[in-house]
């Protein structure tokens, strides 16, 4: 940082002075932990957290009579039935099948909708279509909180002050945070059953003036639930306990496969682009992906066209790769810690608890290649220990004869050029948690 400048604290959280760590990926200050990543990270399976971290969240309000055909002309998804209140996991890819972007979409209105996350890409799609769509930027005037974990229906209730019960899985609908105590009045806020820990989890929505007074009111209403506030750090570990593949964390969108694209951001994601951390190096293709790869396939339908409808039919046919959670093997684990104490050349350093999720400004996906008898056969990321289990995992896109649950492969581990080491590594299962999911779990019950 050049002198004379500074960082400002996130404006959708107060600031908390104990907090020490910081990453200044989204150009303010965002905690990387609070409390220390084993009470976050234990969060999501025994009680619930907050978490600030994706904001701003790359959200677009898409209204005109053309917005459902651009939806449908680029996402893989079935949009035969989508219902005003509604979401899908909306996947955008290229000619080759390959993803492009993805992102949450909601349904507000007949010829509304609401999009979250696929960034600079539906930007280009916007621009280069020719829709009849107005698109109007909601960052820094919207927050979104993650509350998640088995008592997080109990903390949005006690938010709300009354049931919820009735938003089933990807359903959202508008509430309101009571007026109790310092807070005169009544907050409008949507509430989302969504998360990406695999736990039940809902997200909670609202207007930017009221993000720092929403979430005091959050950590009140959890405080007797035992709430812990959630860093970025423990954000990335949840995705692979989770079995939820997110890009620039476990993979990479193939925009490099597009020089129109490429064109089009200029050198703004270079950071991304080519800062290729992991034993995988400098050949970014190795860290791009198909829905099916991502495990996202159950998602396509062939019933309208999309760009890549004729790359994922061919591939639908005989998936070459699947994803995988893999459990690394603990002796190999601890010779890479022991290979620091030993004289001689040691292994490149493992950042405990998990690869870094975000560093400086940008992202970095660290990648390793994955290994069958000395045969490079897919890929490994998302690398972390999960403390409720005590293993080492990541997740993995290997080649489908591999991808058989108790199948061992190795995990080459080091940067090219430095002392690298095979880690023997087992296929487990995917998702990781095992606890009830929460597309699973019938809320009216609980």
């Amino acid at each position: 940082m050049s002198a004379g400048k500074s960082i400002p604290h996130s404006p959708f959280m107060p600031y908390d002075e104990e907090v020490a760590n910081y990453n200044t990926s989204f150009g303010h200050l965002l905690p990387i932990e609070f409390n220390g990543w084993k009470r976050e990270s234990l969060s999501w399976k025994t009680g619930c957290y907050l978490h600030a971290g994706l904001n701003p969240n790359l959200r677009n309000r898409i209204t005109g009579p053309d917005a459902l055909r651009m939806l449908k002309d680029v996402c893989i998804n079935d949009f035969t039935r989508f219902s005003i209140g509604a979401s899908k996991h909306g996947v955008m890819c290229n000619a080759e099948g390959n993803t492009m972007a993805d992102g949450m979409i909601w349904r507000t209105g007949e010829d509304e909708f609401v999009n979250m996350g696929h960034g600079p890409y539906f930007d280009y799609i916007v621009e280069k279509g020719d829709y009849d769509v107005k698109v109007e930027n909601l960052d820094g005037q919207t927050f979104l909180f993650q509350v998640a974990g088995p008592r997080s229906l109990d903390v949005v209730e006690a938010l709300t002050g009354e049931s919820l019960r009735d938003i089933d899985f990807l359903w959202h609908r508008e509430s309101r945070v009571r007026q109790h105590g310092l807070l005169k009045r009544d907050i409008k806020v949507s509430i989302y059953r969504l998360g990406v820990a695999r736990t039940l989890a809902y997200e909670v929505h609202g207007e930017i003036g009221d993000a720092q007074t929403v979430y005091d009111a959050i950590m009140k209403a959890g405080e007797p639930f035992g709430i812990e506030r959630l860093g970025i750090q423990a954000y990335g570990m949840n995705h692979t306990e989770g079995g939820f593949a997110q890009s620039f964390i476990h993979f990479l969108h193939a925009w490099t496969e597009d020089p129109a694209f490429m064109e089009y951001i200029g050198d703004q994601y270079d950071s991304i682009l080519k800062v290729l951390p992991g034993s995988a190096g400098a050949d970014i293709t190795k860290r791009y992906a198909n829905p099916y790869e991502l495990g996202l396939g159950h998602m396509i339908t062939f019933d309208h066209e999309f760009v890549g409808r004729e790359a994922l039919e061919r591939i639908a046919s005989a998936p070459a790769r699947g994803i995988v959670t893999l459990e690394w093997d603990d002796a190999d684990v601890l010779d890479v810690y022991a290979s620091q104490f030993r004289a001689g050349e040691d292994f490149q350093f493992m950042d405990f608890a998990a690869n870094p999720v975000w560093q400086g400004y940008m992202s970095r996906t660290f990648c390793d290649d994955v290994l069958v008898d000395g045969r490079l056969v897919g890929m490994s990321s998302g690398r972390m220990f999960s403390h409720y289990y005590r293993r080492m995992i990541s997740l993995a896109i290997v080649e489908t004869p591999h991808a058989v649950l108790g199948t061992t492969v190795e995990v080459v581990w080091g940067d090219p050029g430095t002392n690298q080491k095979r880690i023997r590594a087992r296929v487990a299962r995917f998702p990781y948690i095992d606890l009830p999911h929460n597309n699973d779990i019938d809320v009216a019950a609980l």
